[in-house]
C-alpha cells in the first residue's frame, strides 16, 4: 500500500510544521527531558504489512497504553468478575482523580484511569510477587508483537516511583475501600514498571494487531473481548478527553502521557503514534491531530 506510506509521509511533514506541539509530561523527571520536537507514526494493517514514518524506531515509554495489555490479562483471569471491582463508564475527571473515587466510594469508574489501572493490576497480581506478574504482562506484550526485545525501562519506574505520590494516594483509599488485596507498595510497584514499559511505534502498532479482529491476527484473547476492549479504549481511552477523540477520528483508541497512542481500526489495522507535548487532559497533541487525519483520509472509522 505505497498510498498509506505517502500518507504517513505527508501526516508527519505536517507535523513536523506545527509551532504548538503541547507539553512534555514534566511531572515525571525521567519524561521531562524528552524532546518534543520527536514525532513518529506505524500502521499494521490486517494484510501483515507495517507502515512507519519518522522516528519509528525510536523507543518511548509507553505509559497508560500498558493498561490495554493489562485489562487484557485481567479480563483473561478473572472474566466478568473483575467488573465486580471497577466500573465501565467514561470518567468526565483528570485520569488521577481523586474526587471521583472518593464520591464513588472505592470503585474507579473505568480500568483506564489510574485507580482503575491500579485495580486491574491488584486483580492480576493476586498473591504473585510483582516480578511474576511483570514477566507474564511482558510475555504478552512481545507475543502480541513478535518481538522479544520490548523491555521495561528501569529508570523511568524508579523515576515514578519517586514521584508518584497521587498515584500512592489513589493505592492507599482504594485499600480503605477494600478495593486492594495486596500491599499498596507492591501493587504501585508493579503499576509503574509496567507504565516504565519501552516500545517503538512499530512494536505497539504490531502489539495491537491482536485488538484487529482480523484473520491472521494474533489470537491473544478472545473475539467477545476484543469488542469489550475497542469499546471500552472508544469511550474511556482519553480520559475526559474520550469523547472528543472519538468524535474526530471514529475509533478507538489509548493514550499514554509519554505521547504515544495505540489506535485501531477494526478489521483494517492498528496505529501507533508518538509525540511528546501533551494537551491539558494528558493526551499527545499533535498525535491526536495525526489520527484525525489517518482516519479522514482513509475513511477508516467504526460508524462506517
Amino acid at each position: 500500500m505505497s498510498d498509506l506510506a505517502a500518507l504517513l509521509d505527508e501526516i508527519a511533514e505536517r507535523a513536523r510544521r506545527q509551532p504548538e506541539r503541547g507539553r512534555v509530561a514534566s511531572y515525571i523527571p525521567e519524561l521531562a527531558g524528552v524532546d518534543p520536537a520527536r514525532f513518529a507514526m506505524s500502521v499494521a494493517t490486517a494484510d501483515g504489512q507495517v507502515h512507519s514514518t519518522g522516528d519509528a524506531d525510536v523507543p518511548f515509554s509507553i505509559q497508560s497504553i500498558s493498561k490495554v495489555f493489562a485489562l487484557a490479562l485481567a479480563l483473561g483471569r478473572l472474566g466478568d468478575q473483575l467488573w465486580d471491582r471497577v466500573g465501565r463508564e467514561p470518567s468526565g475527571f483528570a485520569f488521577n482523580s481523586i474526587l471521583q473515587l472518593e464520591h464513588e466510594k472505592g470503585v474507579p469508574r473505568n480500568p483506564f484511569i489510574n485507580a482503575g489501572a491500579l485495580v486491574v493490576t491488584d486483580a492480576v497480581l493476586g498473591r504473585h510477587p510483582p516480578r511474576e506478574y511483570l514477566g507474564e504482562l511482558l510475555r504478552f506484550v512481545r507475543a502480541a508483537a513478535g518481538d522479544d526485545a520490548i523491555h521495561i525501562n528501569e529508570s523511568v519506574a524508579r523515576s515514578e516511583l519517586a514521584t508518584g505520590h497521587i498515584n500512592v494516594a489513589l493505592a492507599h483509599y482504594l485499600l480503605a475501600h477494600g478495593n486492594l488485596t495486596n500491599a499498596p507498595e507492591l501493587v504501585l510497584g508493579a503499576y509503574f514498571h509496567q507504565c516504565a514499559i519501552e516500545m517503538t511505534t512499530a512494536q505497539l502498532a504490531r502489539a495491537g494487531r491482536f485488538l484487529i479482529g482480523a484473520e491472521g491476527m494474533p489470537r491473544l484473547v478472545s473475539p467477545e473481548r476484543v469488542r469489550r476492549i475497542n469499546a471500552l479504549m472508544m469511550t474511556c481511552g482519553h480520559y475526559d478527553a474520550s469523547g472528543d477523540f472519538a468524535f474526530r477520528t471514529g475509533l478507538p483508541g489509548k493514550s499514554g502521557v509519554g505521547g504515544g497512542i495505540l489506535v485501531i481500526a477494526p478489521g483494517r489495522a492498528a496505529i501507533a503514534v508518538w509525540s511528546p507535548g501533551l494537551t491539558d487532559q494528558g493526551n499527545s497533541k499533535l498525535g491526536t491531530e495525526a489520527v484525525e487525519r489517518l482516519a479522514k483520509a482513509t475513511g477508516w472509522s467504526v460508524f462506517g
